[in-house]
């Protein structure tokens, strides 16, 4: 039985002690699986380098084809109108139709909220500049029965968000409320001077 498993592993078992000689295999064997490895780490490495190329070029063309700089946000803005009070059920090609007497349309958006639904307003951008002043002629005209409202397009500042609220008042002390509920959050009751007795 202990000859069979000499023959299985082609070489016979140490005894406690001995050091096992490495060098007993086939030198020719060991150098062929060294170059083997060593195609495939090159083939790992060149497939590595492929898949960094397609994702930059899928992350460059996942970017905003329109996505432009201030100067030319800016251009943009100063061609295109606000249109409010939209019909929900309007849509852009019919928006287009309504303001292709001004100019020519270059894109119509109606904006929509998370659920898919429109928000009821627009913005239309034109080729010309001076498409805008014919555009704002058209406030107040009607489609699908709504009266629009049509007003040059305003250009966002990152940053700069309108106050809301009424500000720092220094003669109102924190926490004030001007309802007469006294001071701090919430609904207190008057103070009260208490009643005098009647003697």
């Amino acid at each position: 039985m202990d000859d069979e498993e000499h023959e299985v592993y082609g070489q016979e078992i140490p005894v406690d002690g001995e050091d096992v000689d490495m060098s007993a295999g086939d030198d020719a064997t060991k150098l062929q699986e060294l170059d083997e490895m060593k195609r495939r780490l090159k083939e790992m490495e060149e497939e590595a380098a492929a898949l960094r190329e397609m994702q930059a070029k899928v992350a460059k063309d996942m970017q905003d084809p329109n996505a432009t700089t201030s100067e030319n946000k800016e251009e943009m803005d100063s061609r295109s109108v606000f249109v409010g009070n939209v019909d929900y059920a309007c849509t852009p090609e019919e928006v287009q139709q309504h303001f292709n007497s001004c100019g020519t349309v270059n894109r119509v958006t109606i904006l929509t909220d998370k659920f898919g639904q429109p928000k009821g307003f627009a913005y239309v951008e034109f080729v010309e500049v001076e498409a805008v002043q014919e555009a704002i002629k058209l406030n107040e005209s009607e489609l699908h029965g709504r009266q629009l409202k049509v007003a040059p397009k305003r250009t966002n500042i990152p940053g700069m968000k309108q106050l809301r609220g009424r500000g720092f008042n220094p003669y109102r002390p924190y926490g004030y409320s001007p309802y007469g509920y006294g001071y701090g959050y919430g609904r207190f009751p008057r103070f009260r001077r208490p009643r005098r007795p009647y003697f």
